[in-house]
C-alpha cells in the first residue's frame, strides 16, 4: 500500500503486469484477503437519467452528438421514474444506485432535478453515485448536501493518450472535477476503459494514475470497451481477456482498499473470465441488464454464477 509519501512508479506498476499469470494472480488474491472478505461482492445498479445528445466527443462513447449512432437524445427522466427504477434495483439486491447523465457539465437546473433524485433515491435507504460530466464550482457541495455518496468521474485511459481518445476536454479537467467531488467530502468512483488499442505501457501508467490520488478512489470502476457501430473505436482490436485480468490484479495490488468492480463490458465475458476476475480481487459489479445504452448480464445469470462460486453479496 502506497502512502502519501510513496507513490507508485510506473516501472512498479508495468512488473506487475509482467509477472507469470499466477504469481500475479496469488499476490493480488492476498492483497484482496488482507483487506476484504473474498468471497462477498458489492452490486451496483447503474441508470441513464438523461440519455444522448451529448456535446463532447468522447471516441468510445454511443451518447456523443458527434457520432452517428442509433442513441437518440432524450429527455431526462421523471423522478418517478428514478424511483421505479431504484426500488426494482433495490429488490434484486442492490446497495447502490448510480445515475448517469449524457452531459458535458449539468446545468443548474438539470443539477436542481438530479438533488431530488439523489434525496429520493436516499430515502429508500440506498446509497447514491452519481455521474453528471464536469462539475463546476459549488456543484459538488450542492450534490453532498442533497444525500450523494459518490461521484464518478473516470480518467478514462492514461494521461499521454487521453488527446487520442477525446478532443473536447483536456485530462486537467478531468482532474480538476476529481479535486471538487473530493474537496466537497464525496467519495470519489474513479476508473478507466481497457480495450481501446492502448498498450500494456499504457496501462500500467493508467492503474498508476489512479493508485497515486490521494485519497485513492473509494471505488474503481474497470470497463472493457463495448464497441458501438457509429463511433471512432468501432473495429478496434479485441483486447485479449487473460490481459483484461492482469489489469484488475494490478488494480487491486495497487489499490488495496478500494473497490475495483467490473463494469461495462462484463455482457461480452464468459464465465471462466469473471471467475478469474473476481480471482484477481474484483469485488463489485454493475447489476441489472442494462448499462446506460449498453447491455450488462441479466441478475439470474448473475446470481447462477455467483452460487457455482460461492460467494455472496453484501
Amino acid at each position: 500500500m502506497t502512502s502519501r509519501l510513496e507513490k507508485w512508479q510506473v516501472d512498479q506498476v508495468a512488473s506487475l503486469f509482467d509477472l507469470p499469470f499466477s504469481d500475479l494472480l496469488y499476490r493480488a488474491q492476498c492483497v484482496h484477503r488482507e483487506n476484504f472478505d473474498p468471497n462477498k461482492i458489492q452490486l451496483s445498479t447503474l441508470v441513464s437519467i438523461k440519455t444522448g445528445g451529448c456535446s463532447e466527443d468522447c471516441g468510445y462513447c454511443s451518447q456523443s452528438a458527434r457520432h452517428d449512432t442509433a442513441v437518440e437524445n432524450q429527455p431526462m427522466l421523471s423522478i418517478e421514474e428514478v424511483l421505479t427504477a431504484a426500488k426494482a434495483a433495490k429488490e434484486n439486491g442492490a446497495s447502490r444506485f448510480c445515475m448517469g447523465a449524457a452531459w458535458r457539465s449539468p446545468k443548474q437546473r438539470d443539477l436542481d432535478a438530479v438533488k431530488e433524485m439523489v434525496s429520493a433515491v436516499r430515502s429508500l435507504g440506498l446509497e447514491t453515485c452519481a455521474t453528471l460530466g464536469m462539475l463546476k464550482e459549488g456543484q459538488a457541495e450542492q450534490l453532498k448536501e442533497a444525500g450523494l455518496d459518490y461521484y464518478n468521474h473516470n480518467i478514462d485511459t492514461s494521461r499521454d493518450r487521453y488527446g487520442e481518445i477525446v478532443s473536447t476536454r483536456g485530462y486537467e479537467d478531468r482532474v480538476e472535477t476529481l479535486e471538487k467531488v473530493r474537496n466537497a467530502g464525496l467519495n470519489v468512483c474513479c476508473g478507466a476503459i481497457i480495450g481501446m488499442g492502448e498498450s500494456r505501457q499504457s496501462r500500467a501508467e493508467m492503474i498508476t494514475e489512479l493508485a497515486n490520488q490521494f485519497p485513492q478512489p473509494e471505488s474503481v470502476p474497470i470497463n472493457s470497451l463495448v464497441q458501438v457501430e457509429g463511433t471512432p473505436l468501432y473495429g478496434t482490436e479485441q483486447l485479449d481477456p487473460l490481459e483484461f485480468v492482469r489489469t484488475i490484479a494490478a488494480a487491486r495490488i495497487t489499490m488495496p482498499k478500494s473497490y475495483v468492480r467490473l463494469s461495462a463490458g462484463r455482457g461480452e465475458m464468459n464465465d471462466s473470465t469473471q471467475a478469474l476476475c473476481y480471482l484477481a480481487g474484483a469485488n463489485s459489479i454493475f447489476y441489472g441488464d442494462r448499462l446506460l445504452t449498453t447491455g450488462n448480464p441479466e441478475a439470474d445469470k448473475d446470481r447462477t454464477l455467483f452460487a457455482k462460486l460461492g460467494m455472496q453479496t453484501m
